[in-house]
């Protein structure tokens, strides 16, 4: 028996950070929607009690490394599973890019294996699962659009944006999120406007969401890659509406409606950027089916 699921990207509309907590983690506030940029997982049924990781992507770890292979140990560890999977994952997010392919994959992988291994888990006992793997897993199990609070996984469901394109841009670096929460002064960050983005989101106006994007970890990140602030520029005299880097980066996206102006902004990037992508956001959550 096989099993193919997306694993869609997302992109962080407005990210916040409150304080460091007790814990070594930081509280955060983001809103963050799904975009029509997948990587594909297929499971296969193994009868000898085993997990295999296969990826042609030589960035994606094999092994214990790999979240898709830790969600599949947690649910064997969880619930007495004896039987194995064969997980393939064929890339087409950039890795280490702000645009949780891992976790996607992740929530990919407890969706799929819920089904192969006829588990009957709800879609929210998943979500709390994916939240002992990773900070974005949880989110990641849903899909569409949320409010994530805590590391990320205390899940608020909203509205579908207005609906536009997403450019996305991603240098040839990677960005380790640790270090730049490590290097984030929480004391002097300017906080973007959550609720703002909520209503306009709510409201479906897209002149508003585009006002109020927001991530306050774009300037650490910025100050270690001036190459990510170089490609902001050009998305901005390009003429994307709203220019932001996605999660702790580097990979930098543009909100843009009109298709003649998504293929300027496109092409113009392609020149000087390694990986370029021109996607459409999706408004529906993931369901069990």
């Amino acid at each position: 028996m096989k099993l193919l699921v997306k694993a869609p990207a997302k992109i962080n509309l407005a990210l916040d950070v409150l304080h460091k907590r007790p814990d070594g983690y930081h509280e955060v506030e983001m809103i963050m929607t799904t975009i029509d940029l997948a990587d594909r997982v297929e499971l296969s049924l193994l009868q000898e009690d085993k997990i295999h990781i296969l990826s042609h992507n030589r960035y994606v770890p094999d092994d214990q490394r790999n979240l898709a292979y830790q969600a599949a140990l947690l649910l064997k560890n969880r619930f007495n599973v004896k039987k194995g999977v064969s997980i393939s994952i064929e890339k087409t997010i950039p890795v280490a890019a702000g645009l949780a392919g891992g976790s996607s994959d992740a929530a990919a992988a407890l969706r799929g294996l819920n089904k192969l291994w006829n588990l009957g888990l709800t879609l929210d006992e998943l979500a709390q699962l994916g939240s002992e793997i990773g900070s974005d897993v949880s989110f990641c199990v849903y899909g569409g659009t949320a409010l994530a609070k805590g590391r990320g996984e205390f899940i608020t469901e909203l509205p579908a944006p207005p609906t536009c394109w997403v450019i996305l841009a991603k240098p040839f670096i990677g960005v380790s999120t640790a270090e730049v929460y490590r290097r984030l002064d929480v004391n002097r960050i300017t906080h973007p406007n959550i609720n703002e983005m909520i209503n306009a989101i709510g409201q479906n106006d897209y002149q508003k969401v585009c006002q109020h994007v927001g991530n306050v970890l774009e300037e650490v990140t910025l100050n270690l890659h001036p190459e990510v602030a170089q490609i902001k520029d050009q998305m901005k005299r390009f003429g994307a509406d709203a220019v932001l880097m996605s999660g702790s980066g580097p990979t930098v996206f543009g909100l843009v409606q009109h298709d003649s102006r998504m293929h300027r902004i496109y092409n113009g990037l392609r020149g000087f950027c390694d990986q370029v992508f021109a996607v459409r956001m999706l408004g529906e959550r993931h369901t069990l089916d």
